[in-house]
């Protein structure tokens, strides 16, 4: 039984060694298509962006529009170029980008997931930067389905006595 937990002991101290090599950094490249772009898709509650970034001098074209054009309230474009703004590349990269499905709000919050991984993947050390803001989680709130027996999600039909 001695030479049991001696074995283990020893085992344990092998393993010991193990954990500093899998502590290294993980080293990222960079995933650029031949057109000099890179792709990701965003998605918040039930929208869908898929979005290309390239360099460029800071334009944003949402759908085929301008994002001021697109997004009329200035608190949805202040949301989509917040990758931009603090990784300070608002003027470096052009953003392409296609969305649909969900209202504004959920478009705007698609666009800026998938432009954050789009950036980190055309450089990997913004990841660094962008990750402290929550960019790159995805916000996996959606809407809840209505029951039956209830008159929406949760609300139920008006109670009468008789």
């Amino acid at each position: 039984m001695t030479d049991v937990t001696q074995d283990t002991a020893a085992g344990f101290d092998a393993l010991k060694g193990l954990g500093t090599a899998a502590a290294e950094e993980i080293v990222r490249e960079p995933k650029i298509d031949a057109l000099g772009r890179s792709y990701s898709t965003g998605k918040r509650k039930n929208a869908i962006a898929r979005v290309w970034v390239k360099r460029g001098t800071g334009k944003i074209t949402v759908n085929g529009k301008d994002v001021a054009a697109y997004f009329a309230r200035p608190v949805l474009q202040m949301m989509v170029a917040q990758p931009l703004n603090v990784s300070d590349r608002a003027t470096q990269y052009d953003v392409i980008c296609t969305v649909e499905g969900s209202g504004l709000s959920g478009q705007a919050g698609a666009i800026r997931h998938g432009l954050s991984h789009a950036l980190t993947h055309y450089e990997p050390e913004l990841r660094k930067v962008l990750k402290p803001h929550g960019f790159l989680t995805r916000d996996s709130r959606v809407v809840e389905r209505k029951k039956y027996g209830r008159a929406k999600a949760r609300k139920s039909f008006q109670f009468s006595k008789r």
